[in-house]
């Protein structure tokens, strides 16, 4: 398959690797032009690998958007995370390396470990150059940095902002093998309604309970259909103790419903019809670490 240009077409994976917070997801989102996986402040927000596909006459890159990489994976939900994106690095055919500007840490180092292990193409991506001034104060840290490893490209950009943003896939595409595309032009993302249905709600949990209750909680969809030309949607929220049960209902329901409010508005949103939303809030003791709760949870392990 060849392009106007007798360019040959490539396609293939681009894993989205670095630490905790670091702005993958954001740098997904910005690359599709739209919300495909939820983001928040609080680190380990991604919990599982994404995929998003952006199709261009000359080439599909199949973004793989990972957990972020982290130490003391002592229970089962961080080890789970750990897996998975260590997975991505092992299968993708180029690997977009995060770190936030001006800031280097021990996490940092641990993923640059792990990138050395596989032998693949790496491209550097120091995000968030919005927040530095003046922009000077950025080539001594590149400079540290290009003398860590070779990395075959290494770009400051921010998702957040856009900018830079634009040449980035052609860069990319260069590290990909010669091949038709695998997904169907107007398809974005391997995940189903209800999986992205799971995680608004999630997204909406999250911001409101920054403090209280960030990583003990998880959403499953129970049921999820089209009826009067409206969309039913019947979500459990789980915790892992009963006093946190209370604090996600709030004090006469209204963080729940406030919860429902923000998650039925962005669902309309997305799906493009009125919503109607349930939200139930149920204990699971000790889910997060439990691979046999984390499976039922719809976790893939």
């Amino acid at each position: 398959m060849t392009t106007e240009s007798n360019e040959a077409h490539r396609c293939g994976f681009a894993a989205i690797v670095g630490r905790p917070n670091v702005g993958k997801s954001t740098l997904l989102n910005a690359l599709l032009g739209q919300k495909i996986s939820i983001v928040s402040p609080k680190p380990q927000t991604t919990r599982h690998r994404i995929l998003g596909i952006l199709t261009r006459p000359s080439m599909q890159i199949i973004f793989v958007d990972t957990p972020g990489l982290h130490g003391k994976a002592r229970r089962a939900m961080n080890r789970h995370m750990n897996r998975a994106a260590l997975a991505s690095l092992q299968d993708a055919d180029v690997n977009l390396f995060v770190v936030e500007a001006l800031k280097w840490t021990d996490e940092d180092q641990r993923v640059l470990d792990e990138l050395k292990k596989q032998n693949r193409p790496t491209i550097l991506i120091i995000n968030k150059v919005d927040k530095v001034s003046p922009k000077e104060r950025l080539l001594p840290f590149i400079d540290e940095l290009s003398r860590l490893a070779s990395f075959q490209e290494i770009i400051p950009l921010s998702a957040l902002k856009g900018t830079q943003l634009e040449k980035l896939p052609g860069i990319i595409a260069r590290y990909l093998p010669e091949s038709p595309p695998h997904f169907s032009p107007d398809q974005v993302t391997d995940r189903g309604p209800e999986f992205l249905a799971a995680e608004i709600i999630r997204e909406k949990l999250t911001w409101r309970l920054r403090q209280e209750l960030p990583y003990g909680l998880t959403v499953s969809i129970e049921e999820f259909k089209e009826e009067n030309n409206r969309l039913l949607v019947h979500a459990i929220i789980w915790v892992e103790r009963t006093g946190q049960k209370a604090i996600v209902i709030g004090h006469g329901g209204e963080r729940l419903k406030e919860v429902g409010r923000a998650a039925r508005l962005e669902m309309r949103e997305r799906f493009g019809r009125p919503v109607h939303l349930e939200l139930w809030v149920k204990v699971k003791e000790n889910w997060s670490d439990s691979e046999a709760a984390l499976r039922q949870l719809g976790y893939d392990l």
